[in-house]
């Protein structure tokens, strides 16, 4: 059983959104995690439920829009900010408060 953090989480959400994974694998990597994995304790229900919801990403009904991946991001602590036209950048909040 493999442990699901925040982190990976997050990378696996920014690997979509820098089109380094396709649509398809981020939804079988979610099926995969919801049958066989375990969420970390400090924010179990946020990534379960994070990772249920693209889980679905593929049902046309569902989909998943710019602004669900920028508030999924922004519950484990993180946030998207634009560089440029075509890039962008994942800034966490906790290393910019410090």
């Amino acid at each position: 059983m493999k442990l699901v953090t925040s982190k990976i989480v997050v990378e696996k959400l920014t690997s979509y959104l820098h089109h380094e994974l396709e649509l398809a694998e981020l939804v079988d990597w979610a099926e995969n995690i919801m049958m066989d994995g375990d969420f970390e304790e400090d924010n179990y229900e946020t990534l379960r439920d994070i990772v249920s919801r693209l889980g679905v990403a593929d049902v046309k009904a569902f989909g998943l829009t710019w602004e669900e991946c920028e508030r999924f991001l922004k519950q484990p602590g993180y946030s998207i900010n634009p560089v440029g036209k075509l890039g962008l950048a994942l800034l966490d909040n906790a290393f910019l408060n410090m």
